[in-house]
């Protein structure tokens, strides 16, 4: 199938490990020129080689999204670089967990920058550019928590959630200007966050009991579904929240 977003310009953050390579991987593959930023400067040269293997146009910026001024940066060098962003992927590793009593005030201020304003920033960054030319794609990575809560996790259950609701209200106020606004909740994918959660193989098969299909997913899969939803096969899709979990999930609506 043709997705019909090659020559696209698309710009990943949190792009050099986990789901985020996986999307920007998936999106290259598909023929966009990708613009991948992060905070470690070795994993993202890392991430430049990879992706350049697939012969598009790769940019990388090192940023940390929790700064005010990143996401204007990011957005202004991908633009003179690449082009403006078509596509943006707005993904950040996870707030810390913990119980109520176990996280403290600024670990509620860094999950609200990292998770939430910082999307709300980055979109900000982008729309003017999208709007203009009738044409554009925001999709958001956020978790199986925003559906569910999660024992332990108090942080993403609390910040994840507003963003689901950034992405339903922002896609009705601009889908009818060609810019379309989806969100993608992945369950167990192997990341190393989540192997940090589950250090032991006893307690990962424990995690992976409760998954349908019998395994974690692989961040090429939440990739392809990005794609997907960015892609011009999915031009009536606007302001979900898709499960990407193996089944796990137990709620209906």
């Amino acid at each position: 199938m043709d997705l019909g977003i090659s020559g696209k310009v698309a710009l990943v953050t949190g792009g050099s490990a986990g789901i985020g390579l996986g999307a920007a991987r998936s999106l290259a593959r598909e023929g966009c020129d990708v613009c991948v930023c992060a905070r470690n400067p070795e994993r993202l040269a890392d991430a430049v080689v990879e992706l350049q293997e697939f012969g598009k146009v790769v940019h990388a910026v090192l940023a940390d999204l929790e700064d005010p001024d990143a996401a204007r940066r990011v957005v202004e060098e991908t633009r003179d670089v690449l082009g403006p962003v078509d596509i943006l992927v707005a993904n950040g590793g996870g707030p810390v967990g913990g119980r109520f009593d176990e996280v403290g005030l600024d670990d509620w201020d860094v999950a609200v920058q990292r998770n939430l304003l910082s999307v709300v920033r980055l979109a900000r960054a982008v729309l003017p550019d999208m709007r203009s030319r009738g044409w554009g794609r925001i999709i958001t990575i956020t978790s199986s928590s925003v559906r569910e809560a999660i024992n332990g996790l108090l942080l993403s259950n609390a910040v994840r959630p507003a963003v689901a609701g950034l992405v339903r209200t922002l896609a009705r106020e601009v889908g009818g200007e060609g810019v379309l606004v989806n969100n993608v909740m992945p369950g167990p994918i192997d990341t190393d966050r989540l192997r940090g959660r589950y250090t032991s193989e006893e307690a990962l098969n424990g995690r992976i009991s409760g998954v349908p299909v019998g395994r974690v997913g692989l961040p090429e899969e939440v990739g392809d579904v990005v794609a997907f939803l960015a892609s011009e096969r999915a031009s009536f899709v606007n302001g979900i929240s898709m499960l990407v979990d193996g089944g796990e999930s137990r709620v209906i609506a």
